[in-house]
């Protein structure tokens, strides 16, 4: 008696099933991107260069130790009130002559900075330092450039810092976006972000 032969599976499709599946899996699929610290290195200079003399006076000092505990200008304090010292500080305006603050609304404290663009808030971190408490510090640090460029952008064009840089960044903004970055460069460099990270201490 002669064996059937068993029947054959036509696999000849097969392949374009796994590509069509591929292209399936490759349009539905999001992947997610880390949004980290928004930071500008600062430009390479050789070696032979001399760094610029910076005052005292002009560098604001924040140091967290292991223990998440802030110390400002060798005074403790707590985070929620990082913020508003460093608006104190960037805002002081005790400069006189060349280093004059027109728009500065501080206490012209002589011991202080003399104006933003010569203010320095150099942050020092401890390697035990816990994650959570470095990006909050982070956080208060930014805000409080971001609020003294909100209120001179609010001064001088009628419109936020804040909501400048969202309609620049939209795509779907009408406006003129070059007069725009132009009012966004005016503003940067009244309040430049002078954010110095020093290597963390062990």
């Amino acid at each position: 008696m002669a064996k059937r032969s068993a029947p054959e599976v036509n696999a000849g499709s097969m392949a374009d099933i796994a590509f069509l599946l591929l292209i399936f899996f490759l349009v539905t699929t999001t992947i997610e991107t880390d949004s980290g610290i928004s930071r500008k290195l600062p430009p390479w200079q050789p070696e032979d260069v001399e760094p610029p003399v910076i005052k005292q006076r002009n560098i604001f000092t924040v140091l967290v130790n292991s223990n998440n505990q802030l110390l400002v200008e060798d005074e403790d304090m707590d985070i929620s009130e990082l913020q508003d010292a460093a608006v104190e500080f960037l805002d002081n305006g005790g400069g006189t002559g060349d280093e004059a603050c027109s728009f500065c609304q501080g206490a012209k404290d002589p011991a202080s900075s003399v104006n933003p663009q010569k203010a320095i808030i150099s942050l020092v971190n401890n390697r035990g330092t816990e994650y959570g408490t470095y990006i909050a510090v982070q956080n208060e640090l930014v805000a409080a450039y971001n609020q003294l460029r909100d209120r001179e952008a609010q001064r001088m064009y009628g419109i936020t810092f804040t909501q400048m840089e969202k309609n620049y960044n939209d795509p779907n903004y009408n406006g003129d976006k070059d007069a725009l970055k132009e009012k966004i460069d005016v503003i940067t460099a009244m309040i430049p972000q002078k954010l110095s990270e020093a290597e963390p201490t062990s």
